[in-house]
């Protein structure tokens, strides 16, 4: 009999538009964070040194957080906290439509893998209506090996994912918008699923994405493509 496989789903710009309004906040907060920390340190602390130094940390280390903690010995809670403190999260969340009803399209074990902290991804999923359909979340808190942080695109959080769940690469699915996160999980055989319509400026499919979509609803007309039934 055939195995389901194993579908690791993003969040952020992959089940919903994180673009529309909540990368924005998230940014205007980091960008407040680090203004403080470099204030403190007697650092440059205008608007342009600030926005540099995010997107540097963020281009080096896969997130913006692991550079405030290796640098300015930032506390990851304290960061998580801050970056993401919405007014309103519930207004910001724009997806697309039918979300539930694709996903149950999709058979097989589904797990929520992302670098956003618990408390949002949980509030995220649950507005829309997803929280039934995962039956493991893995948030950003939980990617630590050998008492590091490694989230995503690490090699690391991959393979300690598979053993601890007893999964085999071949099995596992990852619909990601990030190509550097792709990247990583096809090195190690895990399939891979681009998922673009949140995406801007997207180019041709590189040669470690198995299957590029613009939305869940092509996907699920697409997952035989990937051996899902």
């Amino acid at each position: 009999m055939k195995r389901k496989l194993v579908w690791l789903f993003d969040l952020d710009n992959t089940l919903h538009d994180a673009g529309h309004a909540i990368f924005p906040a998230i940014n205007r907060n980091m960008n407040a964070l680090i203004a403080r920390v470099l204030e403190a340190e007697a650092k440059p602390s205008h608007a342009e040194a600030v926005n540099e130094m995010r997107v540097a940390y963020w281009q080096r280390y896969g997130a913006t957080l692991l550079g405030m903690m290796r640098h300015h010995a930032i506390r990851s809670e304290d960061f998580l906290r801050d970056a993401h403190e919405f007014s309103d999260l519930s207004q910001m969340i724009r997806a697309e439509c039918g979300t539930a009803y694709l996903l149950r399209r999709l058979p097989g074990h589904k797990i929520l893998l992302t670098n956003a902290p618990a408390g949002y991804s949980r509030d995220v999923v649950r507005h829309l209506g997803l929280h039934k359909h995962f039956a493991d979340h893995v948030p950003i808190e939980s990617m630590v090996v050998h008492r590091q942080l490694r989230p995503k695109p690490s090699p690391w959080l991959l393979r300690r994912l598979l053993a601890s769940r007893g999964l085999t690469p071949g099995r596992c699915v990852l619909v990601e918008d990030s190509l550097e996160n792709l990247k990583s999980a096809r090195a190690l055989g895990i399939r891979t699923v681009w998922l673009t319509g949140y995406t801007r400026g997207t180019r041709h499919r590189p040669a470690f994405v198995d299957v590029k979509v613009k939305s869940l609803n092509h996907l699920a007309r697409q997952r035989r493509k990937l051996g899902a039934g």
